[in-house]
């Protein structure tokens, strides 16, 4: 690609003028906070260690600003936007800041929580700026629904990024903790701060990176390992055995599901590991099998 092709990035008056142009009010229902600095994004994708032969999937594109920067380095990107005024404007703007790299960029417009395919090679990164109501349940979607994605760097509300990133034992540590270990080693990469968006959000913000790795080895279904998790976690203050007698009423499968984990049932969920959970549903098959469960 020769320089002069190189795709131009937004500054703060470009994200102003395109803004205007849409008539657009930044709503804080869909979480919209419109990155205003050239710096910034070039930092994520750094961060995010893709290469030109990577395939990446954007969600909650806005405006373009990461989306052309992404483009700089990986000529293929895929970009999922719920907006309809920002989907409609997007592709006009990669034409006139990324023309050399039109041609690889594609669209979809859809709620990234609903998506159930994408047009094109499959994904191997995911590099975004999350909308941040929905950002745990986005990602957990998309890792179950893509297992072609080797890595990601996603910038969320900073104690989500901690949450996601905490390992057992931490107060912190929970349902999107193991949900995403499951899928990934997980790390938080930095912070990012409120003066490089547009508006200012009341929060601040942290970035994730991430890399795929097998799930552990179990014999239970990922369905009834989440499950599992889902319960443990539900009331915090109980012991283990309490926690899961909402989801197994019968203590004898129960005990002996804990046995086979080899797990203390006075031990609390937040010092179990993805493995140790993994164990437990294992050992809950039987009952699962005969109640019908999952």
């Amino acid at each position: 690609m020769s320089h002069s092709a190189a795709p131009r990035l937004l500054g703060a008056a470009d994200v102003r003028r395109l803004a205007a142009e849409l008539d657009l009010r930044p709503t804080k229902q869909r979480g919209q906070n419109f990155v205003i600095d050239a710096n910034t994004v070039r930092r994520i994708v750094r961060e995010s260690g893709i290469g030109p032969d990577d395939v990446v999937l954007e969600v909650g594109p806005g405006l373009g600003s990461l989306t052309l920067a992404l483009l700089e380095v990986t000529p293929h990107v895929v970009a999922v936007e719920i907006d309809e005024l920002l989907a409609g404007l997007l592709p006009r703007t990669i034409a006139e800041f990324a023309p050399a790299r039109a041609e690889g960029f594609r669209l979809v417009h859809a709620d990234a929580l609903r998506v159930t395919d994408l047009p094109g090679p499959a994904p191997t990164a995911l590099v975004a700026n999350l909308p941040y109501n929905v950002s745990v349940p986005v990602l957990l979607h998309l890792l179950a629904l893509l297992p072609s994605l080797q890595r990601g760097l996603v910038m969320v509300q900073a104690e989500v990024a901690d949450r996601l990133a905490a390992t057992p034992g931490s107060k912190i540590y929970g349902v999107p903790s193991v949900k995403a270990a499951w899928y990934a080693d997980v790390r938080r990469a930095g912070a990012i701060g409120r003066n490089v968006f547009w508006p200012a959000p009341n929060v601040d913000s942290g970035l994730v990176a991430w890399t795929h790795r097998p799930p552990p080895p179990t014999t239970a279904t990922r369905e009834q390992v989440f499950a599992v998790v889902d319960a443990a976690f539900a009331q915090r203050r109980k012991v283990l055995r309490g926690a899961l007698r909402t989801l197994v009423p019968d203590t004898t499968a129960l005990d002996a599901a804990l046995a086979h984990a080899g797990l203390d049932p006075q031990v609390r969920g937040e010092a179990l590991t993805v493995v140790d959970f993994a164990r437990l549903a294992e050992g809950l098959a039987p009952w699962f099998a005969e109640a019908g469960r999952l």
